[in-house]
């Protein structure tokens, strides 16, 4: 008797497990997207390369979940639960892109108060937000960037950091770039936590010089608007972030990159 009702709990238990096994070998790899509207953008008329990064892969191997929101930085997307909920999804496997940098400026503890330290060190400062009277302790933009590649990593998936998309603010002809600051920061934030890095803004800056400021300003952007791209522009961004990934040195989402 025994037997035979260890027997039928192993069938019952073998018949609970196979489709959840199934479920799990079927599962693609989703590539998640964290950012601000550089990534993801609702306004009308423009648009963030997070919209076309799919264009490039095979999405019968991968798929795209675009997280970014508007308006955040890299100290808001944590301390809204934003990057809870994220990861609360994120499974082995799985790829996370990370782009901040735009919104990181700004009043620390006043208005957005979505300031973060500059650099990427470990130092920190305690702030009380002057609407709300909330304490917060601020970090670094790159502690951000870390923690955030760090927590993936530790559920099993690759992390890419991306330095922000270049502005269209030129000078003597060359458009500006980022590598004295958040784009530095950015890399150092990567090789700190040992994540790939992608320099995006170097790539989309490289592109930007070669076709000219005018070509830039009446294709890729409004005449109101230096920061975020027109559909054109954000197509030829994530472009520039699959060429980015065809670049990495053992990045195993450039296997299910698109011929170019």
């Amino acid at each position: 008797m025994k037997f035979f009702h260890s027997l039928l709990c192993c069938l019952t238990w073998i018949a609970f497990a196979l489709p959840c096994v199934a479920a799990d070998a079927a599962r693609k790899p989703t590539v998640f997207l964290i950012g601000d509207s550089t990534v993801k953008n609702g306004d009308k008329g423009l648009m963030g390369w997070g919209s076309f990064l799919a264009e490039h892969l095979d999405l019968t191997k991968v798929t795209v979940s675009n997280r970014a929101l508007g308006g955040r930085s890299s100290r808001s997307f944590l301390r809204e639960g934003l990057w809870e909920k994220v990861l609360g999804d994120v499974q082995a496997g799985d790829f996370l892109l990370i782009q901040f940098g735009h919104n990181d400026r700004g009043p620390i503890d006043k208005e957005k108060a979505r300031a973060s330290l500059k650099g990427n060190g470990d130092e920190e400062k305690e702030v009380t937000i002057q609407e709300t009277g909330a304490k917060e302790t601020v970090h670094s933009h790159g502690w951000y960037l870390r923690k955030y590649a760090t927590d993936a990593q530790a559920k099993g998936a690759v992390a890419i950091i991306c330095s922000q998309i270049p502005r269209n603010i030129w000078t003597n002809g060359k458009v500006g770039r980022a590598d004295a600051d958040y784009g530095k920061w950015a890399a150092e934030a990567a090789a700190g936590c040992k994540a790939q890095f992608l320099p995006l803004n170097k790539l989309i800056a490289d592109q930007y010089d070669e076709l000219g400021a005018e070509k830039v300003g009446e294709d890729y952007f409004t005449t109101t608007d230096h920061t975020h791209t027109t559909e054109a522009g954000a197509k030829l961004n994530a472009a520039c972030v699959a060429m980015g990934i065809r670049q990495l040195k053992d990045c195993p989402l450039a296997q299910w990159l698109r011929p170019e």
